[in-house]
């Protein structure tokens, strides 16, 4: 396993596994792909650890991380955990055994793509039918009847109603006599459905950034096509913005060390 903050992290919403995930890839890239899909979350995926555990060398493994970037399978990028103490950066590198396109990793780097939700053996409309009983005797369901009803509770659900709305609906002034609890439940399920509701969605606040692949500058995800900046694709970097005279970034320090070096010591002076 890798240091905390490293080594892989599965995409979210892929398909399942199948023997042809990686069969568009050349063969050590979907062997390589193969591996990595099978480690767990968290495991070091770096190049010195996947080249002792496979029959590649440094330089080859390197080489195939980089064509399984350009194939949509692999991001590399930071992502900010918040802690009770401080909002910490770490290295993410994000794997997916589904291809993915330039767009999808921007849309994944935003936040925009939810994970997939398991879907329940049983789903909860039918859950709360086949518990009814447990409320009101006279309203118990077989099997059957619970499957028949399903489709009319979940319209309930989806138009934004509770669990215990619905069974308030059901069970609240029951006759004397109910002489066939389906056709009952049927009858109120219809009459009293309610209008549908539209709920605001907490918009997620999500902090992440992707890095070229091979000089590993962060950048937005609209710059970083295949995985690799401008400069890294063969494109110039843009001209720089500022003042005429402004001083590149990257010589800020050594600028300021040559201002410090001429400065005159406080205490020769004049007038001390």
């Amino acid at each position: 396993m890798a240091n905390p903050g490293y080594g892989k992290r599965s995409a979210p919403d892929q398909r399942p596994r199948t023997g042809h995930d990686f069969a568009h890839l050349l063969p050590r890239d979907a062997a390589v792909a193969s591996y990595i899909d099978g480690l767990c979350d968290g495991a070091d995926i770096s190049v010195k650890t996947l080249a002792k555990a496979l029959p590649y060398g440094q330089c080859a493994i390197r080489t195939t991380l980089n064509r399984l970037q350009e194939a949509g399978h692999l991001r590399r990028g930071s992502e900010c955990v918040v802690t009770e103490e401080v909002l910490l950066w770490v290295t993410r590198t994000f794997f997916s055994r589904t291809a993915r396109d330039d767009a999808w990793w921007a849309a994944f780097t935003r936040g925009d793509v939810p994970p997939k939700p398991q879907r329940p053996v049983r789903s909860r409309s039918f859950t709360l039918l086949a518990a009814l009983g447990r409320t009101a005797p006279a309203l118990s369901l077989s099997e059957a009847h619970c499957v028949a009803l399903e489709p009319q509770v979940s319209r309930w659900l989806e138009r934004g109603a509770t669990e215990a709305e619905v069974l308030h609906a059901l069970t609240d002034g029951l006759p004397a006599r109910v002489h066939h609890s389906a056709a009952f439940v049927r009858r109120r399920l219809l009459d009293k459905l309610p209008p549908e509701r539209v709920l605001p969605s907490p918009r997620q606040v999500v902090l992440r950034t992707l890095e070229c692949g091979e000089c590993r500058s962060p950048g937005s995800p609209e710059s970083m096509v295949g995985g690799l900046c401008a400069p890294c694709r063969g494109n110039p970097s843009p001209a720089p913005r500022g003042p005429r005279d402004a001083v590149p970034e990257q010589g800020v320090r050594a600028r300021v060390s040559e201002i410090r070096a001429g400065l005159t010591p406080r205490d020769e002076r004049p007038g001390r």
